[in-house]
């Protein structure tokens, strides 16, 4: 049920708790056929994200590859950085984002405090109480108490809602408001490197040579900004080859077989002059590839772990090292010029809907409610497609039943003299092309449109024959023994609300912002009149 988020933040801002426990009103009770799992059946196939599609595609070329798939630690000491490496930690340390945490204070609970609590909750708390709550706080000051569970924790040790401990703790409390960040000595990794040392320290010896692995994960990095190709949180698809006799050709191979997976036939490598101190000298190679738009992009690096660092952590034997930014390729498979819309489209790209996805929420708004009522429908629909075009005055019945306990009979009819059962738009359709909406005849001056764009398979005389069925039930419903007619008529249509057809809100901004076209209208003029006895 959609709601007003001014009118939520104002409740909230009062009362936060009592706002959050009526928020349940607004969840809504599906009917019947809907619920699941048969709300299942209206689920449709959804496009991926661009990134984690890529990241899919690379986990499916590694294991092809033979390569088995690992998780490195994505938390990394300062001290490791330094180990792996050396004299460049600093400059690697400085890209790193150092993790803080909030500190737990040792909280007191004088007889101040004790009055205040036994004031707002209008009660005396035993000692018993009390000594229970001071337990309880101190075990969260150890640390066996998770900031999570401390308000369920005093509640229960108190014996009181915990609803209303939140509010006590935020009065009688204030320090636990006032508690800033203390910095530790734990990074995020910056580098997959970083998480490849810590592993192979621990598998080395435990798992027959060669050792293949790789893992598809998140790094972060402190960046100044971030850019059209640089993000501060990016994924990178890296893997290790670790055995007694490693060279730069086993890195060669490794890229090739990874990258003629995704169909790049031109592949060429470069010594990567930046030199990397956890690689071994002149095996820093950078790998470019061709793609017939761009031409040729560097994707991956390799190189072979250095002694130097490896015997930090005890590894005897080298390692091949290739790593390759997921976005970077994502980009490319995407034909993507701005990294951050690739992967923040809802930040950072243009809001674009698909003919298809405004065609899916264009829908006729009143229906009929009835199995009966929706033969009406399909009656009068079926007599305006078979004798729309007789001259009048003329009538014809459309059906003859029971609704409700009355009998109905259903006429289409036209009174007036010199023209037509039905309107020359009747039988328009709705049909999205290129972002506009129109409501058209299905004739060959309009044919591009149905063929190019999305026809929504709902015409002006579908529309009208839900409403007026809709109608007809409301009035039938009404019970009485008086006998009684139910006119509905419609002539000019303006507008899809005049024919009974429904333009969700989210297409209606996406037109109007676009700045293009909803024109449904047209001389309809079709007049049902039903007899209920």
């Amino acid at each position: 049920m959609k709601f007003d988020p001014k009118q939520i933040r104002e409740e909230t801002s009062k009362d936060f708790e009592a706002a959050w426990m009526t928020g349940t009103k607004y969840a809504s009770e599906r009917k019947l056929n809907e619920k699941y799992p048969r709300s299942l059946r209206g689920l449709s196939y959804a496009k991926p994200h661009p990134v984690f599609e890529t990241i899919q595609k690379l986990r499916d070329a590694y294991l092809r590859l033979g390569f088995e798939e690992v998780m490195n630690p994505v938390i990394i000491e300062e001290a490791e950085v330094k180990k792996q490496f050396g004299k460049e930690a600093l400059a690697v340390l400085d890209r790193c984002y150092y993790l803080a945490g909030l500190p737990r204070p040792d909280i007191g609970i004088s007889e101040e405090r004790v009055k205040q609590m036994n004031s707002y909750f209008g009660k005396q708390f035993s000692k018993e109480k009390i000594e229970a709550l001071r337990n309880t706080l101190h075990r969260y000051k150890k640390g066996e108490i998770d900031g999570d569970d401390l308000v369920y924790e005093v509640a229960n040790s108190m014996d009181v809602k915990d609803i209303e401990v939140a509010k006590v703790l935020d009065a009688v409390f204030p320090e636990l408001k006032t508690l800033s960040p203390v910095p530790s000595q734990s990074t995020l990794r910056s580098h997959m490197t970083s998480g490849w040392f810590l592993t192979l320290a621990e598998i080395w010896n435990k798992k027959p040579l060669p050792i293949r692995l790789f893992s598809v994960d998140r790094c972060f990095r402190r960046e100044q900004r971030e850019g059209e190709i640089r993000l501060r949180n990016y994924h990178s698809a890296s893997c290790v080859l670790c055995n007694e006799d490693v060279s730069i050709d086993d890195g060669k191979e490794i890229a090739t077989g990874l990258l003629s997976q995704f169909g790049f036939a031109k592949i060429k490598f470069r010594k990567d002059e930046k030199r990397s101190k956890y690689y071994m000298p002149e095996t820093q190679t950078e790998v470019f590839c061709y793609h017939p738009r761009i031409g040729w992009i560097e994707l991956a690096t390799f190189g072979i772990y250095s002694p130097t660092a490896l015997a930090q952590y005890d590894i005897p034997y080298p390692a091949v090292n290739l790593g390759l930014g997921v976005e970077r390729l994502a980009m490319i498979l995407h034909e993507a010029n701005d990294v951050r819309a690739l992967a923040f489209p809802q930040f950072y790209a243009p809001w674009e809907l698909s003919d298809m996805e405004i065609a899916g929420v264009i829908s006729i708004e009143e229906t009929p409610n009835t199995a009966e009522g929706e033969k009406i429908a399909e009656s009068i629909v079926r007599v305006c497609e078979d004798k729309g075009s007789t001259k009048s005055p003329c009538e014809f019945i459309a059906y003859r039943g029971n609704l409700f306990g009355r009998d109905v009979e259903v006429w289409v009819v036209e009174p007036e003299e010199n023209t037509l059962l039905c309107g020359p738009a009747y039988l328009n359709e709705i049909v999205v092309h290129e972002g506009s909406i129109f409501g058209l005849p299905r004739k060959s001056e309009w044919e591009s449109m149905f063929e190019e764009g999305v026809p929504t398979n709902i015409r002006f005389l579908d529309a009208f024959a839900a409403l007026a069925s809709h109608k007809i039930e409301e009035e039938a419903g009404k019970g009485g023994i008086d006998k009684k007619d139910c006119e509905v008529k419609v002539k000019i249509v303006r507008s899809g609300a005049d024919i009974n057809i429904k333009i969700d809100e989210l297409a209606m901004r996406y037109v109007t912002s676009k700045k293009k076209k909803i024109d449904i209208r047209g001389p309809v003029f079709i007049t049902v009149v039903a007899r209920i006895k």
